[in-house]
């Protein structure tokens, strides 16, 4: 796809991944970026687990790069995800689960691939049901490429490196991203986020949703808008 002249929205911030023990405590570089609340890469051993925890007021979402787990709540509701599967857990004890087969695909003419897995890129959609409109897509890309994608002005966003690196911006202020950095999206921006690869090819997932503007108050895996109702 040929470079274009398209504005990009403002990036402001970028942030480096932190390893972290899940068993420790947690010191976020960044909270409550509304309407998202966490972003955890976790890698886990053969025959390992996630004890059974409770979560209420927010929807989660599983997304298997490789290998697979099983995973069940106590609504009985279970099953296994397998790699570039996917896992939707809502705020009630439902969920939807996709196979990496069922999941849309936008593919460019110069061999970019995007899987749509919530919302619209290039006139693909694919519809999951969320609470809060929200856009979840997986860019790969070959070196020397470039893509835009299209973001309501409504929509908080980010992008977070997999693998190689991303340039995201216009060329005369883009910005770095290497693998395991996100990169925040403003809010009140234009409506069109411009990314390119050059030397190496790049993996990457954009997620964006639509503000809420509520307050916001989290205490482990509960999250409401009032202490009291915590």
């Amino acid at each position: 796809m040929a470079a274009t002249s398209i504005p990009s929205p403002d990036l402001s911030q970028s942030l480096s991944s932190l390893e972290n023990n899940p068993n420790a405590n947690r010191t976020p570089e960044l909270r409550d970026y509304d309407s998202f609340l966490m972003l955890d890469g976790f890698s886990v051993d053969k025959n390992d687990c996630f004890p059974d925890h409770p979560h209420r007021g927010f929807e989660t979402v599983t997304y298997m790069l490789e290998g697979q787990f099983q995973h069940e709540d106590f609504a009985r509701h279970k099953g296994t995800i397998g790699p570039w599967g996917f896992a939707h857990k809502m705020c009630e004890p439902q969920y939807q689960e996709l196979l990496d087969e069922q999941i849309s695909r936008a593919k460019l003419q110069d061999g970019v691939v995007i899987k749509v897995i919530a919302g619209e890129s290039h006139g693909v959609k694919f519809q999951i049901y969320t609470r809060t409109p929200t856009i979840l897509l997986n860019f790969k890309m070959y070196k020397d490429q470039t893509v835009s994608q299209t973001i309501p002005t409504t929509y908080t966003g980010f992008i977070y490196v997999l693998s190689g690196t991303a340039y995201i911006g216009d060329p005369n202020s883009e910005t770095e991203a290497k693998f395991y950095h996100t990169i925040l999206l403003s809010e009140d921006s234009t409506s069109t986020v411009r990314i390119q690869t050059k030397d190496e090819a790049g993996h990457f997932v954009l997620i964006a949703g639509e503000s809420l503007k509520e307050p916001v108050v989290q205490v482990g895996s509960f999250v409401m808008n009032t202490r009291e109702e915590v």
